[in-house]
């Protein structure tokens, strides 16, 4: 079932973001968080959103912006070893709170109550009108990498903070989803190589078959997008996917999945 599920969700996320801003990793890690430990559930995502980068570089790689990669993607790289350092502390912690609900326990822990209240946070931002309209000149990217990576890295969420500081940085469309892709991939590899004690916890070796197939519904659904979606206005669907992540944070924080 989880195969399924996950991999639908690959493959038509992977599909209708292609070319927005609304990114893979921030509606499949609540998905994959579902049927694993939050923590887990991130690195899982982080390696299928890595693995569907590594196609779209070979679509579009070509037309990255090698400064603009420079000054935004080397920052992120640093700052995304210190999120996902961060990560794994905060997974230690000690619970916060348990409690006894229709006869089953519930725990509140660290990481859920900080990944949910992120989730939820990025969520709103994603379908914020006014988010949208917030953009940053080219001298601010340096911070932006550090934001961006810090974030991706913490919780695998990195598309909105990127997307509002390349938007302003005089690419051209193709460059700036090439430059993004780069970057993203960038990042993903830099904390993935931190996560890999988490991939012993996973049993990484008996879920092959679920990265496998979630990872090859992503490529599939990248190709489709880059060939059928030209220009994509998903403001219905980022709205029920916002609420629905909302929805997944909440259960996260209250330690309910």
């Amino acid at each position: 079932m989880d195969i399924v599920v996950i991999s639908v969700v690959a493959f038509f996320t992977a599909t209708l973001t292609f070319f927005s801003g609304f990114g893979l990793g921030t509606i499949l890690a609540p998905v994959f968080a579902l049927f694993f430990p939050i923590d887990i559930a991130i690195a899982l995502t982080g390696v299928v959103h890595f693995s569907n980068n590594m196609f779209k570089i070979i679509l579009v790689g070509k037309k990255t912006d090698k400064a603009v990669l420079l000054r935004f993607g080397l920052p992120a790289i640093v700052a995304s070893f210190a999120g996902a350092w961060l990560l794994l502390k905060i997974t230690v912690l000690p619970t916060l709170v348990e409690y006894e609900l229709w006869g089953r326990d519930f725990a509140i822990t660290p990481v859920k109550l900080i990944i949910g209240s992120i989730l939820i946070i990025f969520s709103l931002l994603e379908i914020s009108p006014r988010f949208q309209t917030v953009q940053f000149g080219k001298d601010k990217l340096i911070f932006g990498g550090i934001l961006s990576g810090f974030f991706g890295g913490l919780s695998g969420i990195q598309g909105a903070i990127r997307s509002a500081f390349l938007i302003k940085s005089g690419l051209s469309k193709e460059a700036y989803i090439a430059t993004g892709v780069v970057i993203a991939s960038l990042v993903d590899f830099t904390r993935l190589s931190v996560y890999a004690s988490r991939f012993t916890a996973a049993n990484l070796h008996e879920n092959l078959p679920l990265l496998i197939s979630a990872t090859l519904a992503a490529i599939v659904g990248a190709y489709l997008g880059k060939k059928i979606l030209k220009k994509v206005t998903l403001r219905s669907i980022q709205l029920l996917v916002a609420i629905m992540l909302i929805f997944i944070s909440l259960a996260l924080i209250l330690g309910l999945i």
